[in-house]
């Protein structure tokens, strides 16, 4: 399909339809991994082992998720993101049919975790550079209506799964659930290619590249180098090890402390609609600079989501986990879109798609070892307490990293990036190693400019 040209960023128009799909994806992907409580408990009982060797079903699907994520980004700078959504959302399928034939655990790690998991990395990263390649003056709060399909989704699944679990068992909700996942084909072709004016002449001299070129290209390697971007991810390293952790034992949480299943699974629901507005709400109120930079919304964001976790363990009852519930979600939810609109203060939005598919291979590192973190500590304790008390300081220490960004403590908006590498239009090759040299140079040197 022929991209549209624009001379400039739309900032609507088809845009909207774009964040239609993200909505889309964000809730058949994180809203299914974040309602996954409900088999969790299920999983626990059926397969006879710990809180710790369950958790890595999920765990391992949310780190292959974010350690798959460069593939998607390059995948996505090759073929388009339209081509690259769609067969990932039969994968993503495929894994969910193969998991409710599953007679073990090493089953649901291979076909939840890795095939499962390799689906939505390869949806979610295109997808949320599409949005922001979109949008610049409204791009954060069009970030939050985007991954605010998790917080509707999560108020519909848990409830669902749990009434289908209830109803064919959890083989057969894993079926139904399947099926619902075909969606994803539909959200892809929504992804309408977006190129603009001047970015096609430059690309198509890079016809004969340079295999380095090519590489650096698809996967920006070159950031790896940038101190900044660098530190931004261990930000999300030390966040995502606790910010996963409610959604997988939350439910289990408040069944131990005497809710019935329907209890536990209306607190994530209540949680999600938290959520849900959470993530509106915060991309408004960045937009509207009320903080000066979006990363002073992200600091704000993060520490306020690590105490509501450490809050967590006062919950001792239906009545009173549901505040501490809801207030987790809201402030959960914040976080989401401000993670991927700072990105641009750190690396300019050329840089963007790689960035993000970087970004999130490096940062699974947290993601995997977090639940199971949670179960071994749950294990060795009998409750959640220092399970939920541990993941919010590692919130906290993510807060704390993100002080140390360059001018952090400034006001003004720091220099984005000069360089502008459009999203690509299906058939066209990657850029020139020349080409490549001197974007890192700008890079860098935009780097030393916001010092």
């Amino acid at each position: 399909m022929v991209p549209d040209i624009h001379p400039s960023v739309p900032d609507g128009g088809w845009g909207w339809m774009v964040v239609l799909a993200g909505f889309m994806q964000t809730a058949l992907v994180f809203g299914v991994i974040r309602s996954f409580g409900v088999f969790f408990v299920e999983f626990v009982a059926y397969f006879g082992e710990t809180s710790s060797a369950v958790s890595w079903v999920i765990s391992a699907g949310v780190a292959i998720l974010q350690f798959a994520s460069p593939m998607g980004s390059a995948l996505s700078s090759r073929y388009g993101a339209r081509p690259v959504v769609m067969a990932a959302g039969s994968l993503a399928s495929l894994g969910l049919l193969l998991a409710s034939f599953s007679t073990s655990l090493t089953h649901l790690y291979l076909s939840i975790g890795l095939v499962a998991g390799l689906g939505w990395a390869l949806v979610f990263t295109p997808s949320m550079a599409a949005v922001a390649h979109y949008f610049e003056k409204r791009r954060t709060l069009a970030t939050g209506l985007a991954v605010s399909g998790a917080g509707v989704s999560s108020l519909a699944f848990s409830p669902i799964f749990q009434y289908l679990v209830g109803l064919y068992g959890w083989q057969g909700a894993l079926l139904l659930l399947s099926g619902m996942s075909l969606n994803l084909l539909a959200a892809g072709a929504l992804l309408r290619p977006l190129v603009s004016e001047g970015d096609q002449s430059t690309s198509e001299k890079s016809t004969n590249s340079h295999w380095l070129g090519t590489l650096a290209s698809l996967f920006a390697l070159e950031l790896l180098h940038h101190g900044p971007f660098m530190r931004y991810v261990l930000v999300f390293v030390l966040v995502d090890t606790g910010y996963f952790v409610p959604y997988a034992h939350l439910v289990a949480h408040a069944r131990e402390v005497g809710c019935d299943e329907y209890e536990a699974a209306f607190i994530m629901s209540a949680a999600a609609v938290a959520d849900m507005f959470g993530r509106v709400f915060a991309g408004w109120l960045a937009d509207s600079r009320v903080f000066g930079r979006l990363v002073h919304s992200l600091t704000l964001w993060t520490i306020l989501t690590g105490f509501s976790l450490t809050l967590l363990p006062l919950g001792h009852s239906f009545s009173s986990l549901m505040p501490l519930g809801i207030g987790y979600g809201v402030f959960a939810g914040a976080l989401v879109p401000l993670q991927f609109a700072s990105l641009v203060e750190i690396v300019g939005t050329g840089y963007l798609l790689g960035a993000i598919g970087l970004m999130h291979m490096l940062e699974s590192v947290g993601a995997l070892l977090g639940t199971p973190l949670s179960g071994w500590l749950r294990d060795m304790t009998g409750n959640y307490t220092v399970s939920f008390i541990t993941s919010g300081v590692f919130l906290l220490a993510g807060a704390l990293v993100l002080f140390t960004l360059p001018n952090y403590f400034s006001c003004s908006k720091p220099l984005e990036t000069r360089t502008r590498r459009a999203m690509q239009p299906q058939g066209q090759e990657t850029f020139a190693l020349t080409r490549i040299t001197d974007q890192k140079r700008d890079l860098f040197q935009a780097e030393k400019e916001t010092c």
